[in-house]
């Protein structure tokens, strides 16, 4: 199949906005990624016609959408491979899902002295948790180094399991240098040492083919603005047998199946079962609702075209990037559409700035990733990500005026 890429960036109105008077070139799509038509119109259709709160009522309203969103739970299921809906969560976004991940599992299968495993490239929404957690219960958090290149080391990784190690959390792909992690291979290894897994899929849901039963994790994590739906909409993927051996972590209504009261007091609560015991209060259902529709965009483009598509992208970039002898690129292959980059003698922020004159759109910072970012030795990067409405048209005027602020600052 042939992308029709000139249709495709219709499908999303941001792109046709100004930036001091330039169309907008968006290529900071790993922080977040442009809503298309569909999820835009199909979310304002449920909010002014359809909407009303689900599992609140018997009324027709109410009824419909609790359906619909047990139907949605059903299709996250379907997208990612999972046994069952019963293992789908909604949940806010990653950095809840850890948040949430790191109480309820550490309370359950830890003691103190035990280890945690995280890596060097992990995003802050995987690494703070997980020291918060480790301070508060006396664990030790371990992380996994990175050779030169951006790729795990994964000599060191065995070198840190002992018997007391319980989990494992790990990016699938880094969010600076785009590396497609060897996740079934770490997870052989976790298994074999008994290891609960924990996979934050934000840079993959969209990019790559995501199949939970194939990679063989415990939890899976992503948010849906990373896959053209609403903020405030996220899944928690999580084995169904380990779900029902856990506590909740947010107490509060829709969750309670009964309150045993004695003598005027609480002697207990009895929560429903998993999923729905780790969704307590309202639902964000307008994002719901927006994570089907950008399911369905997603499907309809398929996945494989898009994976293809942004590779040919992705290739075509670096190596314009690479004919510039100022610019030096971090990481390496296997990688998605995120290519991290500095300028020498030139700060990122200075890079993002001037890029902003043109309406090109770009992350500049640390990245939410200040470990990889020392391992460096840098103060920041440059960002660009692409996503599948970017051409190469988009990157020959990123290029063009890259050179012109090179040539600039010589």
């Amino acid at each position: 199949m042939n992308l029709n890429i000139k249709q495709i960036k219709k499908d999303f109105p941001l792109l046709k906005q100004r930036i001091n008077k330039k169309k907008i070139i968006y290529l900071d799509n790993a922080t977040t990624l442009q809503k298309p038509k569909l999820v835009i119109k199909s979310t304002y259709k449920f909010i002014t016609q359809k909407y009303s709160s689900i599992n609140r009522g018997i009324y027709t309203l109410s009824n419909i959408n609790t359906n619909n969103v047990e139907e949605i739970r059903i299709q996250v299921s379907k997208f990612i491979n999972s046994n069952s809906a019963e293992e789908i969560i909604f949940i806010k976004n990653t950095t809840e899902g850890i948040n949430l991940l790191s109480n309820i599992l550490t309370e359950k299968f830890t003691k103190p002295k035990d280890n945690i495993l995280i890596s060097l490239m992990e995003h802050h929404s995987n690494i703070a948790p997980w020291f918060n957690i480790s301070k508060k219960l006396n664990l030790e958090l371990r992380i996994i180094k990175i050779k030169k290149n951006g790729k795990l080391n994964i000599k060191h990784f065995k070198k840190l399991i002992d018997k007391n190690t319980k989990i494992l959390s790990i990016t699938h792909i880094s969010n600076v240098l785009g590396i497609i992690n060897p996740i079934k291979k770490i997870i052989k290894i976790a298994k074999k040492n008994k290891i609960i897994t924990i996979i934050d899929g934000s840079q993959s849901i969209s990019h790559i083919k995501i199949d939970v039963k194939n990679i063989n994790c415990d939890f899976y994590v992503f948010s849906g603005h990373k896959m053209y739906s609403l903020n405030g909409i996220g899944i928690l993927y999580g084995r169904k047998i380990l779900l029902e051996t856990l506590k909740p972590w947010v107490y509060g209504g829709g969750i309670v199946s009964n309150i045993n009261i004695n003598n005027n007091i609480i002697k207990s609560i009895n929560f429903i079962n998993p999923p729905w015991k780790f969704e307590s209060g309202t639902y964000n259902i307008e994002s719901i609702i927006s994570l089907k529709y950008a399911i369905k965009y997603i499907n309809n483009i398929k996945i494989n075209n898009i994976i293809k598509y942004e590779q040919k992208i992705t290739k075509y970039t670096i190596n314009k990037l690479k004919l510039l002898p100022e610019i030096k690129i971090y990481g390496s292959s296997p990688r998605i559409g995120i290519i991290s980059f500095n300028i020498k003698n030139c700060h990122c922020y200075d890079i993002g700035f001037l890029l902003n004159k043109y309406g090109i759109c770009i992350r500049t910072g640390n990245q939410c990733a200040i470990p990889i970012i020392k391992f460096y030795k840098t103060s920041g990067m440059c960002r660009i990500s692409i996503a599948i409405y970017n051409s190469k048209k988009d990157i020959n005027t990123f290029i063009y005026y890259l050179k012109k602020i090179i040539h600039m600052i010589k």
